[in-house]
């Protein structure tokens, strides 16, 4: 199939799967005579394999460490787990991030009565205060 059905089947834009065949997340399509890139059902499940990970967060070069994992399907899944793990953890800190910077919002909105001289604002003042 060609780069256009493969990027319909997947979802992933055509400028996308040339990014992810250059980064070798993807294996070199075969060409035809034309030059066209040729690909098969591997590099879809191979693509929508790239595609779930990224839905769960994982960055190219996690996907990429996943997908040597995957190639090697007789081995144990410790090490799998280890890297899905270790997402896990920075997912749980990053929400914990953003779970602060709601609460701090939150307290500056609460406090902000909406009206009245902007030197009187705390949303500007905490601002002013964190950049000094």
């Amino acid at each position: 199939m060609k780069i256009g059905e493969l990027s319909r089947r997947t979802g992933i834009g055509i400028d996308t799967v040339r990014y992810y065949e250059r980064q070798g997340l993807l294996r070199p399509a075969s060409r035809m005579a034309s030059g066209y890139r040729l690909f098969d059902e591997d590099d879809v499940a191979r693509l929508q394999f790239v595609r779930r990970a990224k839905g769960l967060g994982f960055t190219l070069e996690e996907i990429r460490e996943l997908l040597a994992l995957s190639d090697h399907r007789e081995d144990d899944m410790a090490s799998l787990n280890a890297v899905a793990s270790a997402k896990l953890v920075d997912v749980e800190r990053r929400l914990a991030e953003l779970e602060r910077m709601r609460d701090g919002l939150r307290s500056l909105i609460d406090a902000c009565p909406g009206h009245g001289a902007m030197t009187r604002c705390p949303i500007l003042n905490a601002l002013v205060e964190d950049a000094a």
